[in-house]
């Protein structure tokens, strides 16, 4: 797979990805009304990860032999004293099941504990969610706690599983 941040000729892609119900399912962000209302989510994800320091960084997700897009994904570094960042994803569902998502989050971990010297990730996901779930541990995060109805989902508020991985517990599962 490939990965590059966001870029305004991914407008189509990423809108048609954000409109999808089984994406937005466990997704806080909504279904944008229009285009329009993709375009300006757009422009801040560009106009944030173009900063000098930028803490937010989207990436598109495409498949490296076709270039067909299957997703974003990003990292949402915190201050440099904490050194730690947050990461999160969403996929096409007919990209779902195949690896892809375990494959996305390991990459972003390499980034984080090898490019960005980061000492901590975090992660998080509805607890209805199994399928991130799944993906996280997979990983190597555990789940460090449980924020009750923290996520203001379609179908209502919803648990949050919060998970972490150490750099030294992400360097142990090395091969």
């Amino acid at each position: 797979m490939t990965y590059q941040l966001l870029k305004v000729s991914d407008l189509q892609e990423f809108h048609e990805l954000i409109i999808i119900p089984e994406v937005d399912k466990f997704n806080t962000m909504g279904i944008p009304e229009s285009i329009e209302v993709t375009r300006q989510l757009l422009d801040e994800a560009i106009k944030e990860q173009n900063k000098k320091k930028a803490n937010k960084l989207t990436y598109s997700v495409k498949l490296k032999d076709t270039e067909d897009f299957i997703g974003i994904c990003g990292i949402i570094k915190s201050s440099e004293k904490y050194a730690k960042a947050e990461l999160w994803m969403k996929f096409h569902p007919k990209f779902w099941n195949n690896g892809y998502a375990t494959e996305t989050i390991q990459t972003l971990l390499k980034a984080c504990f090898k490019e960005y010297q980061l000492h901590r990730v975090e992660a998080g996901c509805a607890v209805e969610n199994h399928a991130s779930k799944r993906v996280l541990e997979k990983c190597g995060f555990i789940i460090e706690g449980i924020q009750r109805k923290n996520l203001p989902l379609k179908s209502g508020w919803s648990n949050n599983y919060e998970f972490g991985i150490l750099e030294e517990e992400w360097n142990k599962q090395l091969p």
